[in-house]
């Protein structure tokens, strides 16, 4: 990889105690950024949502990905699908935000959809040659879901999302987070590297210092995992989903099994997203890589659902909104900074400390995806 030096890359794959930290083109090539698009942002699975996003038959998300948009769509029998987001015609865009339609209508030519996909309406389509209607339907995007998350990859050939989970959904499983809903998202533009806020989510080693007036300094410990993901527990008795002062309002999750009771579990699921699992709530940070330099992130939240219909959620749940907007934009304003600094003529990689063990499995995972690495 000629944008990355190789006495450079050894360096960070050297054991722990004497590694250093990735090159800057690791966060500043495009070329470096494209070949992460082909070998790693589209064979992978990259989470998209919630089904509870799309509690009614119509109800869409349109959202943007590294494979291009795609609609996720609650059909008129009940299961919801994920298609390319763009009118078989000439390609338009259909739909934009969210929302609810009986039918997709393309706002260029008027052609329109059911909403399993399938074509609708093509006007004065009668005198094409070879025309058929069954072929010109939307094009569905592979598509899977655990625990009500849903899950997209443009790579047909990849494992099922089980395989790629792994052990995950049984580290997971007494929180019982099928019976959580989504109440509140927030997105931020990020003028830096998407595996800089990857990196940053999986380390505490920064939290007495960018966030010494909001979460402070936090203890935390690596949990072995299998599949493709990363775990850390922040150790905590009560959860940390609000902030200190706080009392958080809703109860323990109940039922817990005794290593949940612990603390809060920070995880990356490989390539582009952190699942944070409280024993109150959860909440994700979803990353979309645009440029070397430029990234959106969506922070969503989530509250098992009885807790959902209490009377007082709406005002209980706000400490925990702002939680987790003002930690998300702490982090985002230190990155840009540091993504800055990446730019430098002068920049050499510094050694890694032992509270960095997975930041460098997340950039050695993702340097392991690339060809001739």
């Amino acid at each position: 990889m000629t944008d990355l030096a190789q006495d450079s890359l050894a360096a960070a794959q050297a054991p722990l105690t004497q590694a250093k930290s990735m090159p800057a083109g690791f966060y500043t090539s495009e070329d470096i950024f494209t070949a992460e698009r082909q070998n790693i942002l589209l064979k992978h699975w990259s989470f998209a949502g919630r089904e509870d996003q799309l509690p009614t038959p119509g109800d869409y998300k349109a959202i943007d990905t590294a494979g291009g948009p795609v609609v996720l769509l609650r059909g008129d029998d009940g299961q919801v699908r994920a298609f390319a987001n763009f009118c078989r015609h000439r390609g338009s865009i259909l739909l934009e935000g969210s929302g609810n339609c009986r039918r997709i209508v393309c706002p260029y030519h008027a052609w329109s959809y059911f909403t399993d996909g399938k074509l609708y309406g093509c006007p004065d389509m009668e005198d094409a040659e070879g025309f058929d209607r069954v072929e010109n339907g939307l094009i569905p995007v592979r598509m899977e879901t655990w625990e009500g998350f849903i899950f997209i990859t443009f790579n047909q050939n990849a494992p099922g999302l089980a395989h790629h989970l792994g052990d995950l959904p049984g580290r997971m499983a007494s929180h019982r987070l099928g019976e959580m809903r989504c109440t509140w998202t927030l997105t931020i533009e990020c003028a830096c590297n998407w595996k800089l806020l990857l990196e940053n989510a999986m380390e505490t080693y920064h939290t007495g210092t960018v966030h010494k007036d909001s979460v402070g300094a936090q203890t935390s410990r690596t949990l072995k995992t299998e599949g493709q993901w990363l775990c850390l527990q922040v150790i905590s008795g009560r959860s940390i989903a609000t902030l200190p002062g706080t009392t958080p309002a809703f109860p323990a999750i109940e039922g817990l099994d005794e290593d949940a009771r612990q603390g809060t579990y920070f995880t990356v699921i490989h390539p582009t997203c952190q699942f944070a699992v409280a024993q109150d709530s959860m909440w994700w940070l979803n990353v979309l890589p645009k440029a070397a330099d430029r990234s959106v992130l969506e922070v969503g939240g989530c509250f098992p659902q009885q807790v959902t219909e209490r009377a007082d959620f709406a005002d209980n749940a706000a400490a925990y909104y702002q939680r987790w907007e003002q930690v998300a934009r702490e982090d985002v304003e230190i990155l840009e900074r540091q993504q800055i600094a990446l730019g430098s003529v002068l920049y050499r990689p510094g050694p890694l400390s032992t509270r960095d063990d997975l930041v460098q499995q997340l950039s050695l995972w993702v340097l392991n995806q690339l060809p001739n690495h």
